[in-house]
């Protein structure tokens, strides 16, 4: 049975009521207008925000959100909040979005919510206690080992897969390609039903990766850009510039290598 300390449990009570407010729009014609940054905001998105800021007021801890004007939230301890995650499949209606509340301490997530609202799902995490998920009951959860690359299964983007993502998927030799949205693709592989995930994009931000990287970090996977390097959290710059991969964790150093390999190729021909 999971064991939630008061942050684990205000986490989940958060994701839980952002999931709620997500869904009083959904199936709904909804309009929604073009961020600065290209991405779309809906009117869900900024009630899930106010009322997952209104549960996680009372800790006293800085929100960092998407929807929110505080892009400068300080402190060891930071709530990490992306309302919606997966907007665009909430407009386009595939039931493949999820909200998202993540506690960061000194830079890196130590706890982890995320609510699949359409099939009422929750993933959860907490440093040092395992990653869960629960639909009717908690069951703990465990990527799945595989030893090599080849045969494995691979989750892509439905909405943001670049020609280079393209090439690089298409030469693992996987014996599954999936498209998923939003931060479903992480679960799935915490969950043990999918492998790897791959972006090159710098455009993916800490309220993107938080939650997942602490769940995926306590199934036993690995998450880190396409450098092999560490994820930052709680600095000024809220972008991850080189990118992501997450994987169960066995085959982390083999699609690093595979990358590198990549890039130089195409570098090479440019």
């Amino acid at each position: 049975m999971l064991h939630r300390s008061i942050w684990l449990a205000a986490a989940i009570k958060a994701a839980e009521a952002g999931a709620t407010a997500v869904m009083k729009h959904y199936g709904l014609q909804t309009l929604h207008q073009i961020k600065s940054d290209g991405t779309p905001v809906t009117i869900a998105d900024t009630d899930s925000h106010d009322i997952i800021c209104e549960q996680l007021h009372s800790t006293g801890i800085d929100i960092l959100s998407e929807e929110g004007d505080n892009r400068t939230a300080s402190g060891e301890h930071v709530w990490v909040v992306d309302p919606l995650d997966g907007t665009s499949d909430f407009i386009d209606q595939t039931g493949e979005f999820t909200v998202m509340v993540s506690l960061v301490y000194r830079g890196r997530p130590i706890v982890g919510a995320i609510s699949h609202p359409t099939v009422n799902t929750i993933y959860a995490a907490e440093a040092g206690s395992g990653a869960w998920m629960r639909t009717d009951r908690w069951r703990r959860i465990r990527v799945r080992l595989a030893s090599q690359i080849k045969g494995c299964t691979v989750v892509c983007s439905r909405h943001h897969l670049t020609a280079m993502e393209r090439r690089f998927v298409n030469s693992l030799e996987a014996s599954r390609i999936v498209t998923v949205g939003s931060s479903l693709k992480c679960a799935r592989i915490a969950s043990g039903v999918a492998d790897l995930y791959v972006t090159f994009t710098d455009r993916m931000r800490v309220w993107d990766t938080a939650a997942s990287h602490c769940i995926l970090h306590e199934a036993g996977g690995r998450m880190t850009d396409t450098q092999g390097g560490e994820l930052q959290y709680g600095t000024a710059e809220t972008r991850h510039r080189a990118g992501i991969l997450a994987t169960g964790g066995a085959i982390h150093h083999t699609a690093l290598n595979m990358l590198a390999s990549l890039k130089q190729t195409s570098s090479l021909q440019e």
